[in-house]
């Protein structure tokens, strides 16, 4: 076995798991209506569990039922929800896995459904976003919910759930909360110093310990440093860790940020893999429970790694397996090639934060890996071998279909082939690299430069159905190529055509700004070689319709670089040297660019044919995971 550390079994308290693959929290909004446990979830979980992972710890589930984190989140506030954990923890024991429900309360990071009574906290202080400051619980509001997760805890006690996840991490909801100082101004028995804001999670652990027993496991999940000034640090987390094993802990969960900091908890894409390992390595030293770390662990190799070298005894991986439910077998019986990558998008949360149920840009099935077989073989062509070219192809050939791929380049790819050469965007590589792998482990019939035409369709394709997966072209503005050198971001990522040193970019949305990252000086440090870089965007906003970590980071790139952005800025027109734009309502002319760079969006590539089902940019121009779910939706059915 290629990582024999990663399936050592491990000893968690009184109970034994099989391996050191644990799924943390993920949200799915697949619950049933008032939060009750749906078949949806069910099925969601099972699949994880039967990929192989070991311990799975669910989505948030809250204690109470006044607040609400997320409208899709499930809960355990009272006995009538036992039903339907019983349901799930036997769907996950089946496949010889651990269950673990994250009991939390929102406390003043709920979500403000209509009804929702004034949001509480610690003290009157909630997140900068806030439109109006929470109030401070009591103490008897405080002693009734430290009884709440006790409650909580023996429900899924009574369910078969075999420990609970108390959450404590990120700056974030009641028991984070209270915790960091950034949001805990008390002065009163929780709070004033370190000893007062643990004290509740602490209370929180003998409640669960007394209701529950010592067979159960109890893990906490920390930010072993919040990576904000005046947040909780790496001593101040050894500390409490230590209190923490006192109490009766059986592992810690360490994390790392908080969410407000965007990026700190959850990292973007690019960034390094296993994130919060060195919190992980530092706590090991001085406590004697296990350990785990979180954070962008997406292959086996690191997961493996971070164990062996002692800088955890467990990894949790959510993102990794929701992209695919079957990593953990994959991984331990060495069919690394067959993993489907995680690019650490997060789009998988993206949609949920908007009620949409979880989804992922690489897995368009999230909730199965099964593709039935058709009633009746058909011939199909596919046209473009693109991720969406590919994905149908793929989705066919395993409908049992008989599917020739034609593509007009020499390899296969498409546009994702440049979107991997911006700073960060390298992982879409593995993409590409594990469909073309995938796809050639089928029958698929794979003909490179292979440009179809009409004649090919009513000729030798007369009888086939045809997929038309042809892309799309970057949108050039035909009155403005008249400046002295115009390019689009295309030619620039493809190596076919090299900017000056004044640099002027048409358009913010994230092509844009992808580019000038990838133009930029690495270090803004005025040198001579460096390139000056402007974006104009004509709206007030960089990368519209973009969110999280990626953004924020990317962002922030750009002004670290010194990339100048100017917003609410259209180019009215250009003469060969100048280029004119409005802004505010008064007119700006840039003199000293050497280079105009179109990166104003594509245009769809369809081929006219009423024959073909068009699927993917050239049916409507959108991201890669619209691209990967439309090639998969026209096909499992077909």
């Amino acid at each position: 076995m290629r990582y024999a550390s990663l399936f050592e079994p491990i000893q968690i308290g009184k109970t034994v798991v099989k391996n050191r693959i644990f799924m943390p929290p993920v949200s799915t909004n697949l619950c049933a209506k008032n939060h009750y446990i749906s078949d949806a979830l069910i099925e969601h979980y099972a699949s994880r569990a039967k990929g192989g992972v070991g311990l799975i710890i669910t989505e948030v589930t809250t204690i109470e039922p006044v607040y609400t984190y997320l409208p899709g989140d499930i809960s355990i506030c009272d006995d009538s929800y036992i039903e339907g954990w019983k349901k799930l923890s036997d769907a996950i024991h089946q496949y010889g896995a651990k269950i673990m429900p994250q009991l939390f309360h929102p406390a003043f990071m709920a979500f403000p459904l209509p009804g929702t009574p004034q949001l509480v906290a610690p003290s009157n202080v909630g997140p900068y976003y806030a439109k109006s400051a929470p109030r401070a619980l009591s103490i008897e509001e405080i002693h009734t919910l430290v009884k709440q997760f006790g409650q909580a805890a023996r429900r899924a006690q009574i369910a078969g759930c075999d420990g609970v996840e108390v959450h404590a991490a990120h700056a974030h909801g009641l028991l984070g909360g209270f915790l960091t100082p950034l949001y805990n101004k008390r002065c009163d028995e929780y709070g004033g110093d370190i000893n007062g804001r643990l004290k509740i999670t602490l209370e929180v652990i003998e409640e669960i310990r007394r209701q529950c027993g010592d067979d159960f496991i109890i893990d906490v999940r920390i930010s072993g440093d919040e990576y904000s000034d005046g947040g909780l640090n790496i001593n101040d987390m050894i500390y409490v860790c230590k209190q923490l094993e006192k109490a009766g802990v059986d592992f810690i969960h360490c994390s790392g940020g908080n969410t407000i900091k965007r990026g700190s908890s959850m990292p973007a894409p690019g960034t390094k893999q296993g994130s919060h390992c060195l919190l992980s390595e530092e706590l090991k030293k001085y406590i004697h429970i296990p350990v785990s770390t979180v954070g962008r662990i997406n292959e086996p190799w690191i997961a493996n790694e971070l164990i062996e070298n002692g800088k955890a005894d467990i990894c949790m991986m959510g993102r990794a397996n929701l992209c695919d439910s079957e990593f953990a077998n994959k991984a331990m019986n060495n069919r690394e090639d067959e993993i489907r990558p995680c690019i650490g998008c997060g789009r998988c949360l993206t949609g949920v934060m908007f009620g949409k149920p979880v989804g992922c840009t690489v897995n368009p099935s999230v909730e199965s890996n099964v593709i039935e077989k058709a009633e009746e073989k058909k011939k199909v062509l596919v046209i473009g071998g693109g991720p969406a070219g590919m994905e149908a192809a793929y989705v066919a050939s395993q409908r049992g279909h008989e599917v020739i791929l034609c593509e007009k380049e020499s390899e296969l790819g498409g546009l994702l082939r440049l979107a991997c050469v911006p700073i960060a965007k390298q992982d879409l590589s593995k993409v590409i690299k594990f469909m073309i792998t995938r796809l050639k482990k089928t029958d698929v019939d794979i003909r490179l430069n292979c440009e179809i035409t009409s004649e090919m369709l009513e000729n030798e394709f007369k009888d086939y159905i045809v997929l038309g997966t042809t892309g799309a072209k970057p949108r050039i503005i035909d009155a403005f190529t008249s400046f002295k050198s115009t390019m689009t971001a295309d030619d620039i990522l493809a190596g076919r055509k090299v900017t000056g040193r004044n640099v002027v970019i048409i358009g913010g949305g994230s092509v844009g700004c992808e580019t000038a990252d990838y133009l930029a000086p690495l270090v803004n440090d005025l040198f001579p070689a460096n390139r000056n870089v402007t974006i104009l965007e004509m709206t007030n906003a960089l990368m519209t319709g973009e969110g999280g970590a990626a953004k924020s980071v990317l962002t922030r790139r750009l002004m670290e670089k010194g990339v100048r952005i100017e917003f609410n800025a259209k180019v009215e027109r250009v003469d060969s040297d100048h280029i004119y734009y409005s802004q505010n309502g008064k007119e700006h002319v840039i003199s000293d660019a050497d280079t105009l760079v179109f990166a104003t969006g594509y245009v769809p590539l369809p081929i006219q044919n009423d024959r073909i089902i068009q699927i993917g940019d050239c049916d409507s121009v959108g991201n890669l995971k619209d691209a990967i779910s439309s090639a998969y939706q026209a096909t499992i059915h077909l």
